[in-house]
């Protein structure tokens, strides 16, 4: 079968700060040619919606999936999938994706027969036995994690072993255009999948069922000696939980003499807690890390339910500095703020050599806080949950409050942006250039062409043609929600084979 996989266009996020490799949508087209079809990729992120027509047209394809981690996206994908249904009728259509795996039923009644299912949780081992059932002409809602317009099968199952699931980046087009900051072209990597916390405005750990799984330290080291792209961005929930998996992925790097310079993510506790095992992989090239403090005060971080302390936050700024690491953090900016408290939050921002973000509160699928507070939503605009938009009430009149996140986002990024950042990377630009790479050069100056009130208010005023289905106790404030309402992959689900 010919199978066309699909990645959905950029965010504002990354559309100036990063553009990631879609590693999840190559893990999925690995295990699709694993099973003999013929399978290609097209990443609406560097491609444009024409080529997307032009490949249903000179290519046919008998099966489209579309990768939906953004819940942002599931306007564009649903008009992607009605356009193709009407392109190439026969054709069959599926969705996958974190974001598609909690709002599933709601995709398939904004389609309206356009998609035929919906898979809900890891796609790797349950792809192929949908394009088998494809061929077949039925048995689809029989399938695990499988949701039709016509019933759901049984729960998704986890998969019992990474190692076999290796992505096909082959199937990447334009690779080059992929970067993070200066880590231009980054490639992706995982060494492990699932988080064990449980905070309150996540749903990595419900998408998960709070499990943590880890690729055999061979197996990750093999995968990251197949990349060619110089630099790598480890997208693991949390990096180096467990020290010991850490160091066993370290010890078969060096082995295999492997230099690559990285990027990761991971929690203040953690590095703190296993801080030596993050000066192994600074020696062995880790130059960037991501933190998300998500807040300044002891307050928040209970809001939030971090499980941290502020002494913690600020030991693990410490820490990164002492190891020479380039440090991204972010906070979460609440609707409730008003213009002190923004005031407070840029002056703290100001007083550390961080690179600091701002995101704003967006409670999702998922998440406690949807069950929570969705009620209280101003908008159900799929569009504007990119958590750089307002989708709950605020306490300074929503122009105001733009204005404000604006500013402080501005004066922000005036420390990494622009003609300073321009001037303290002159070298690195001239590098990448010479190179032939441009994404670094061209994301210094795209901050404000896109990031500004104009922009941020008034996509609250455009037409909603699919609007956001509220939980079934939306109009109801839950205290306390059933984490059974919140599992994709719950806890107790026994492993799949592969």
């Amino acid at each position: 079968m010919r199978v066309l996989l699909v990645h959905p266009s950029p965010l504002i996020f990354s559309e100036i700060y990063l553009r990631l490799e879609p590693l999840g949508l190559e893990c999925v087209g690995g295990a699709v040619e694993r099973a003999g079809h013929e399978v290609r990729m097209l990443d609406l992120q560097v491609f444009a919606h024409r080529d997307f027509h032009d490949a249903l047209a000179a290519w046919r394809p008998q099966a489209i999936g579309f990768s939906l981690n953004y819940l942002a996206n599931v306007p564009e994908v649903v008009d992607l999938a009605i356009a193709a249904k009407r392109q190439l009728p026969g054709t069959h259509v599926f969705v996958g994706g974190h974001s598609a795996s909690f709002v599933a039923d709601g995709l398939l009644a904004h389609a309206d027969g356009a998609i035929d299912c919906v898979i809900r949780g890891e796609g790797e081992a349950i792809t192929p036995r949908v394009l088998e059932a494809f061929a077949a002409g039925g048995g689809l809602a029989t399938l695990p994690g499988v949701v039709t317009a016509d019933g759901s099968g049984p729960p998704p199952l986890l998969i019992s072993d990474l190692d076999e699931m290796k992505p096909a980046r082959h199937l990447a087009r334009r690779r080059r255009k992929y970067f993070i900051g200066e880590l231009d072209p980054c490639a992706s990597i995982e060494f492990t999948r699932g988080c064990p916390w449980d905070c309150a405005f996540c749903s990595a750990w419900t998408f998960y069922g709070r499990s943590y799984r880890k690729l055999s330290p061979e197996a990750a080291a093999a995968d990251l000696e197949s990349i060619r792209e110089p630099s790598v961005f480890i997208v693991d929930d949390v990096a180096f939980i467990r020290p010991e998996h850490g160091d066993a992925i370290a010890a078969e790097v060096e082995r295999r003499r492997i230099q690559k310079r990285y990027y990761l993510e991971t929690r203040a506790d953690v590095l703190t807690r296993n801080r030596e095992v993050f000066a192994r992989w600074t020696r062995l090239g880790l130059r960037y890390m991501f933190l998300g403090l998500e807040a300044i005060d002891e307050e928040g971080l209970k809001a939030h339910r971090k499980r941290v302390h502020l002494g913690e936050n600020e030991r693990a700024l410490e820490v990164a500095r002492e190891l020479g690491l380039v440090v991204a953090v972010n906070i979460i900016a609440d609707p409730d703020w008003d213009e002190r408290r923004f005031e407070i939050v840029r002056e703290w921002a100001l007083s550390v050599p961080e690179i600091v973000h701002l995101t704003v509160n967006t409670p999702y699928p998922g998440t406690e806080t949807w069950l929570t507070d969705a009620r209280r939503f101003i908008t159900r605009d799929y569009r504007l949950f990119d958590v750089q938009h307002v989708v709950l009430p605020t306490r300074l009149p929503l122009r105001r409050y733009y204005e404000q996140v604006v500013q402080t986002q501005s004066i922000l990024a005036r420390k990494h942006l622009g003609l300073r950042a321009l001037w303290d990377t002159a070298g690195i630009a001239l590098r990448l250039l010479a190179q032939g790479q441009t994404n670094f050069l061209r994301m210094l100056w795209k901050f404000g062409g896109l990031y500004n009130v104009d922009r941020l208010y008034g996509d609250h005023e455009r037409e909603v043609r699919y609007a956001l289905r509220l939980p079934e106790r939306g109009e109801q404030r839950v205290v306390r929600p059933s984490r059974d309402d919140l599992y994709v992959h719950h806890p107790t689900a026994v492993a799949a084979g592969s």
